[in-house]
């Protein structure tokens, strides 16, 4: 009988050979089919990694100075933490609180965490003292692996009933707290399989909370392990390349393409670590270091198109935006600059890559690409909860549940269900389909809206603000009216060298009117910096309840397209 690791190999390999024909990826890709105990730095990870003296991980330093780890080292080194956690008490089942930055102690930890059958729960180093007792309780946190400069964020809050937790410091000494440093003085030799199955629990992550409190999503051993097969096939991954993603520690999709997909491909991970955004530095490391495959979040390639790209792109062979819907221009401006056809795709913490342009397949400007090998896609119709063609909520079909689906809400019932009724996970976006079967987003369930009659996608409004060069981020909400139900509104966050006056909002205004049908005109502008959640997308929802907090007032701090005679035709 093959082994996990052959059977994992075959569905890997399968798909790499398969880069650049959607169609038959789709038709011929299974999951794999694991049997008894599986865990995947054990069966995966260790035995790609044993002897192999290729970079796994190269990080740069914004000052220059860089660090690279070959696969055995990774190999070696994470038993040494695994033993010493082991000793500290690290059990299989426990949860782990990971809180750490693009260092080479993150991967260690993971690996190590995952090789004892305990749980990961990664945690972005952004987080605050009042964050931080909400995300220990839900996730029954017991050990702590935090950075040193991190570690006075958790004063006062580790007694009572949480006496006993492990306390581990990275980076430095700090008072009360092991010493992670003292881990070198392990053995480096296998540890023992954990005995762990496909559906044991390994990740719990937070969801971003966009529209309301964070979510705890919990994955299994496989979910995301083996999930990240589509992730690995939609970034066009394979053996040997150096993969460059931008995304940070503690989000999913960190674990995405810093962790799964290069290291299932068998790629380096390449990280380049800096204080403040500089696309020219950006741009510099990925030509100087050979990176040949990047992901970035549209923000980010929205700086990078604003920069000076006429340098080219170096050994980029493909380069990937996800994390929010890609605005065509920046599609275009990619192309004619790098020859490079920029791909983007849809996923959820609580799923891998489940929609995706594909290497090789053709881009249709504005779509997310099609359903990846594995994952049963459908739209539901608003109104009748049936499956469309046309249009509707995107959707994963339970009936044929896919391996890289979560298993639920860990303290949520009630969202769970709500999340799985109907036979379906309800992803709350929804989207339009072609008669190719390629998809279009149109935005979140609660973030489309009416006016006059007619459905507003704020996200199709915003492709075209982004357009114009004095806009760098746009959010549309909708404003009540007492006519039309609702106008929309555009907060806007300027580029740099452009001041918020009437001049650019007239450009603005006439812009849009010029590249929008009039149904869809945009009404109102303000300029404001965008509310985030800590992993950077925008929060709507704050926009839309302030438009409603102030519905009877006239605000003074927002542009009225009928403030300006020169818009009137």
């Amino acid at each position: 009988m093959p082994t996990n690791h052959d059977i994992y190999r075959e569905a890997r390999d399968r798909l790499v050979a398969l880069h650049g024909d959607h169609q038959k990826a789709v038709t011929d890709f299974e999951w794999p089919a694991l049997h008894g105990p599986f865990q995947w730095a054990h069966d995966w990870f260790d035995a790609i990694a044993d002897g192999d003296g290729r970079t796994a991980l190269h990080i740069v330093e914004e000052d220059g100075s860089e660090g690279s780890w070959t696969f055995d080292g990774m190999r070696r080194r994470s038993n040494q933490v695994a033993r010493w956690l082991a000793g500290h008490g690290v059990r299989r089942g426990d949860s782990v609180l990971i809180m750490l930055g693009n260092r080479v102690e993150l991967w260690e930890s993971m690996l190590a965490v995952m090789k004892l059958g305990a749980v990961i729960m990664p945690a972005t180093t952004a987080l605050g003292a009042t964050d931080l007792p909400d995300r220990i309780d839900r996730g029954a946190a017991k050990h702590l692996i935090v950075e040193s400069a991190s570690a006075s964020k958790f004063d006062g809050l580790l007694t009572g009933p949480r006496d006993g937790t492990t306390t581990i410091a990275v980076g430095g000494g700090v008072p009360g707290w092991l010493d992670y440093e003292d881990s070198y003085r392990c053995d480096d030799g296998p540890v023992e399989h954990p005995g762990t199955v496909a559906d044991d629990r390994l990740l719990l992550y937070f969801t971003s909370g966009t529209t309301s409190r964070p979510k705890l999503v919990e994955h299994t051993q496989a979910s995301y392990p083996v999930g990240h097969l589509t992730t690995m096939y939609w970034l066009g991954l394979t053996p040997g390349d150096i993969h460059l993603n931008i995304s940070s520690p503690g989000w999913a999709k960190h674990a995405w393409s810093c962790f799964f997909a290069p290291w299932i491909a068998g790629a380096t991970i390449f990280l380049y670590n800096y204080s403040r955004f500089d696309a020219t530095a950006l741009l510099t490391n990925i030509r100087d270091k050979g990176v040949t495959t990047f992901c970035a979040p549209p923000t980010v390639w929205r700086m990078l198109i604003k920069a000076d790209l006429s340098d080219g792109p170096g050994s980029l062979r493909e380069v990937i935006a996800a994390g929010e819907p890609l605005n065509p221009e920046i599609i275009d401006q990619v192309q004619r600059q790098w020859g490079l056809t920029l791909r983007d795709g849809f996923g959820q913490t609580e799923t891998t890559a489940s929609v995706g342009n594909t290497p090789g397949s053709a881009v249709k400007p504005g779509s997310m690409g099609r359903p990846l090998p594995g994952v049963p896609v459908v739209l539901l119709d608003e109104a009748t909860g049936e499956p469309s063609e046309t249009e509707g909520e995107i959707c994963i079909d339970l009936s044929q549940r896919p391996t890289s689906l979560m298993t639920r809400y860990l303290d949520m019932p009630d969202k769970t269900a709500e999340a799985m009724h109907g036979g379906y996970y309800h992803t709350g976006d929804t989207a339009a389909r072609d008669t190719d079967g390629y998809l279009f987003y149109v935005g979140r369930t609660d973030d489309v809206f009416k006016a006059s009659d007619y459905k507003i996608s704020p996200f199709e409004l915003e492709s075209v603000l982004i357009e114009h060069p004095a806009v760098l981020e746009a959010a549309v909400v909708p404003q009540p009216d007492p006519v039309r139900l609702a106008v929309p509104k555009a907060y806007v966050a300027l580029a740099p060298g452009h001041e918020p006056n009437r001049d650019t909002a007239l450009a603005i205004l006439r812009h849009t009117r010029e590249n929008l049908a009039p149904y869809l005109r945009i009404r109102r502008l303000e300029f404001a910096e965008l509310p985030k959640t800590i992993s950077g997308k925008i929060r709507r929802v704050e926009l839309r309840k302030r438009e409603q907090d102030q519905a009877d007032t006239v605000m003074t701090s927002e542009w009225r397209d009928d403030q300006f005679p020169e818009l009137k035709s």
